[in-house]
């Protein structure tokens, strides 16, 4: 019974908090949730434990809220930006991943550490761009569609740069062919099982003489994918994230949209905006300021450049550039992954975990303003000219 009240405080807080954020700070909804997770959490209040419960409900969330976008994705616009999401992809590995070896190798790191510190910084975690851009009601747009591949490909360049490190640097024994191959084997069969079979499966299922075949189908889907994902090695928000965008396809797109996003922004997508706070501990952080400032810089700047010039390079403007460079900054639940991994598979000392999870927090934090400022410049000339 503990934990339905802690639910029951997590989503009033966030309402709560999202409002004010809105109302008071004209910022986008998500900040404000970001940021009551760390006030109700260990961090300060101690309201809500980053209990396993939590864990679990929090990854529902991001699920749900990567599938919603996979249904709002119009599949001919990501094919149309696959050469824009590449550059853009490729620019937010390089830089990260070759400043972030520079900084380690600076801070007397081992070339393993700093290669592995220069990982972490090159992960990417779209969800919370999405949530903001959907909250502007610009997740339609062209940088949006290219922001979401260009998560996908980066989320694949960095698996697949941590396979070739754990290979060499860690205790890993399996080999980085078996470990490509996996990922590609992922993509080509859930791309033909997402063309071929989920429309089948939705006709037959649309048959059942029971109450919502189709949403219920939906949900499975969403989960099963993400599994599928998680199982060869991907990240599991993408696999939904492809679930989602089979179902885009489908008649049956409007009423899953219109019947699932109640339910997972009434519940499940609020514990995981509060759940990157729950991971927040100023524990010993007075020690480590200088390396929290110094990697945040870095965090911000790589991605912002990196992948804005990319996008730059492909065609985009100025100011779409550096929307989409903005867009890729936030490195989420995937950065924290890798961190975990890290720890695990020794490639990152226990001293730097807690400053690593703080970078990982801001970045997280300072995605939703940082576009919606940007995606306010245009708006400006027209308000002058009246």
């Amino acid at each position: 019974m503990t934990f339905i009240i802690q639910l029951a405080v997590v989503i009033v807080a966030t309402k709560i908090a999202g409002h004010a954020s809105v109302r008071w700070l004209g910022q986008p909804a998500v900040l404000g949730e970001l940021i009551v997770g760390i006030l109700v959490g260990p961090a300060l209040l101690g309201w809500i434990p980053d209990s396993e419960m939590m864990h679990v409900f929090s990854e529902i969330g991001v699920l749900m809220l990567m599938f919603i976008a996979g249904l709002e994705t119009n599949l001919e616009d990501l094919r149309n930006s696959a050469r824009s999401s590449s550059a853009v992809a490729l620019g937010g590995v390089i830089l990260p991943l070759g400043f972030g070896y520079l900084a380690g190798t600076l801070l007397g790191m081992d070339t393993s550490h700093a290669i592995f510190l220069g990982l972490i910084l090159s992960a990417t975690s779209v969800s919370i761009s999405v949530q903001t851009l959907k909250e502007l009601g610009k997740l339609q747009s062209k940088e949006s569609m290219t922001l979401l591949g260009a998560a996908v490909l980066d989320d694949v360049l960095v698996i697949v740069l941590l396979a070739f490190a754990m290979s060499i640097f860690g205790d890993s024994d399996t080999s980085i062919w078996w470990i490509v191959g996996e990922k590609i084997f992922f993509f080509a069969s859930a791309i033909l099982v997402a063309w071929k079979g989920v429309p089948w499966l939705l006709r037959l299922f649309g048959r059942l003489k029971v109450s919502e075949p189709a949403i219920s189908l939906a949900i499975v889907l969403c989960f099963i994918f993400a599994w599928y994902a998680d199982l060869l090695g991907v990240a599991g928000i993408i696999g939904s994230f492809i679930a989602g965008t089979a179902l885009a396809q489908t008649s049956f797109k409007a009423t899953i949209e219109r019947k699932i996003e109640p339910v997972a922004y009434g519940i499940f997508v609020p514990v995981f905006f509060v759940s990157i706070g729950l991971k927040v501990t100023f524990n010993g952080i007075f020690d480590q300021v200088w390396f929290i400032i110094g990697i945040t810089l870095i965090a911000v700047l790589t991605k912002f450049i990196g992948s804005g010039f990319g996008a730059w390079m492909t065609g985009f403007s100025p100011l779409s550039s550096f929307r989409i460079g903005s867009g890729m900054v936030s490195r989420g639940e995937v950065a924290l992954i890798l961190a975990s991994i890290g720890i695990e598979a020794h490639l990152l000392a226990q001293k730097y975990f807690t400053p690593l999870i703080l970078v990982v927090i801001l970045t997280t934090l300072i995605t939703p303003p940082l576009l919606k400022i940007l995606f306010e410049k245009e708006k400006a000339p027209a308000r002058a000219n009246k």
